[in-house]
């Protein structure tokens, strides 16, 4: 690993081995798991291919102009985001702390999603799968009641993995199974950042391109099973008439912005470890487009799995009518098929209206199977579970599906505590005699100890509330202001000059439009469309309550006011140092601009980035 002086001329810098290593790492922080779980789950809901249209027009005015503002202004200032801000103004050092308080706390839930996943992965070995039958209970003699009524897949994510609450405000203890896991997880990232960028660098190579590999294995797969076409004509078939809620426009700007992992500081840190000379507008252009050709290329298996799950239960639906109607009216199952099933049925109903309706056959519809979809974790724990099932091989593709879930996550991890440790060194809160796998030990440490809130039998709704609210409102809020402070605060000639120096040429006019005018007010839009939405509805969550009277529906409650308070508290928590780091700053000025009076000297230059920049 080589180094580099840094801006401050005092300490050396540690830099990437090779630029591939630095583009699969920001890849790898990039593309993460909502790239799989929460991208088709809006394609799906907002009309398939029509939502691509809000998607793209957000990636580009949105998306890329905001990376590229983050990876150039780490690179010129070869420094963390406490660095940056400090340097930029003091009035904006807030923003690095609201980075890394957002980061520390989103990687708080991220790693207990990859305990998750190793807990799925260790039982994929299995032989059959452990969510493919229910536990015998009463001396072997009988079938768990509740996993009969919800499937065994259901019974295995909500009973044997979270052991979940009916309710969050009961706590439920510590699940020891999860807890191990969490501490294994919470291993791995310390052992793969134990060196630094040195390390992250090697395990980069299998974490950023190992997913590739495996969907494109899936992809493959999934096209030759049964009812893949449904599939993916229920991905690709646009519903124009979806364009005209802003909700899809809302998500859509939304997802860009979490999925290039905008506003955590991660993109700052890591292109902080670039040589000054390095062209970072094709750094972001690239990055950008890989992850969202990733969405959409992770999409295809997706939704062909997603096919042949709903052509299997449409099938099954119809074969449960097809024996109903073959012993009532004594026909012979022989003689109805599933190729002529549309036409005995139609016959029938014209024939023997009010025996069909005594029968109480079951609505069949494929449509209905394919709206049957869940985002988030229900996707990876449930949905393609379920799927795998039926799929010859199953703990093949079990064990391929839960690693590549696990090397997205581990990668996405690696930009995360990046982003926490870079910071804490430009505050110089730890002494410098201090090695840094020890600090690095101790950060992860901590946040296991924390994250174990979400290893109780209510963990799963706290996580559900963390990845709502501080994921949300303060990235939107942090984005902004790294728009208004390197724009208008540095200023838009200085930030071409900046670029000048590291590219060989100032931004084109389409960066400063979208830098000056069309990003600050997409923000802004998509911040005030946010609150207003949610000030419009009281706080709910998903409950799985076996004494629910609908069971196994899952029951809707309201959050109790003490967790709409902590909801509050988490949402302000990330941002509150903006504001009061510009007000202390401030102070601190006007009392020193009193006694610098005398001495001609301006308390309001910022010397640290005059003579950097």
């Amino acid at each position: 690993m080589g180094e580099t002086v840094d801006s401050h001329g005092s300490e050396e810098r540690p830099k990437w081995g090779n630029k591939v290593q630095y583009l699969l790492t920001c890849v790898g922080f990039a593309v993460g798991l909502g790239n799989v779980w929460r991208f088709p789950y809006l394609c799906q809901i907002y009309g398939g291919g029509a939502f691509l249209i809000p998607y793209l027009i957000a990636l580009v005015f949105e998306g890329l102009p905001l990376l590229y503002l983050e990876m150039a202004i780490g690179q010129r200032l070869r420094m963390g985001s406490i660095g940056v801000w400090n340097s930029i103004s003091p009035f904006l050092g807030g923003l690095g702390i609201a980075s890394m308080v957002v980061s520390f706390l989103v990687g708080l839930f991220y790693n207990t999603i990859l305990a998750w996943v190793l807990w799925y992965f260790f039982h994929s070995f299995q032989e059959p799968l452990p969510w493919t039958q229910c536990p015998l209970v009463d001396n072997f003699t009988a079938y768990n009641q509740e996993c009969v009524k919800s499937t065994p897949v259901n019974y295995f994510w909500y009973r044997q993995t979270l052991n979940i609450t009916p309710d969050i405000e009961i706590s439920g203890s510590l699940q020891w199974w999860m807890v191990l896991c969490l501490g294994t997880a919470w291993c791995v990232v310390y052992i793969c950042f134990i060196k630094g960028i040195e390390t992250i660098g090697k395990a980069v190579y299998v974490t950023s391109t190992f997913p590739y590999l495996v969907l494109t294995i899936f992809l493959i797969q999934s096209l030759t099973l049964p009812g893949a076409t449904n599939g993916l004509i229920y991905l690709f078939t646009p519903e124009w008439s979806m364009l005209k809620n802003p909700q899809v426009w809302l998500d859509a700007a939304t997802q860009i912005f979490f999925s290039l992992s905008l506003a955590f500081a991660g993109h700052i840190a890591f292109s902080s470890y670039n040589p000054e000379k390095n062209n970072c507008e094709r750094d972001a252009v690239l990055v950008g487009l890989i992850n969202s050709a990733t969405s959409i290329y992770a999409s295809i298996p997706i939704f062909s799995i997603l096919g042949f799950k709903a052509t299997s239960n449409y099938n099954s639906c119809r074969m449960s009518n097809i024996l109903a109607l073959s012993n009532h009216f004594e026909i012979g199952d022989k003689n109805i098929t599933l190729d002529n099933y549309d036409q005995w049925f139609e016959s029938l109903t014209s024939t023997h209206t009010y025996e069909i309706a005594m029968l109480n056959l079951r609505a069949c519809h494929l449509q209905t199977f394919l709206d049957q979809s869940a985002s988030g974790t229900g996707l990876a724990f449930i949905v393609f579970t379920e799927a795998v099932i039926e799929m010859p091989g199953s703990q093949v593709w079990a064990v391929l599906f839960f690693v590549m879930l696990f090397s997205l996550g581990l990668s996405s991890m690696f930009g995360t505590i990046e982003a926490i440790l870079s910071p804490l060194r430009d505050l110089h809160l730890v002494p410098k005699w201090i090695p840094n796998q020890l600090v690095t030990a101790g950060v992860c440490l901590i946040s296991f100890l924390l994250a174990l809130v979400f290893t109780l039998g209510s963990g799963n709704y706290w996580l559900e509330v963390f990845n709502s609210y501080v994921g949300s409102v303060p990235l939107l809020i942090i984005a902004f202001f790294e728009l208004i402070g390197v724009i208008y605060v540095h200023g838009m000639q200085n930030f071409s000059d900046d670029i000048l120096v590291m590219t060989g040429k100032r931004p084109n006019i389409f960066w400063r439009i979208c830098w000056r005018f069309i990003s600050p007010l997409f923000l802004l839009v998509v911040l005030l469309a946010y609150v207003v939405v949610q000030a419009q509805k009281h706080p709910k969550y998903v409950a799985w309550n076996p004494d629910y009277a609908r069971f196994p529906e899952t029951e809707t409650k309201d959050y109790p006011d003490w967790v709409f308070g902590i909801i509050v508290f988490l949402s302000v928590l990330p941002v509150i140092s903006i504001p009061l780091v510009a007000i202390y700053r401030l102070i601190r000025c006007g009392l020193d601009g009193r006694s610098s009076e005398r001495s001609g000297v301006n308390p309001y230059i910022n010397s640290a980035y005059e003579t950097d920049i």
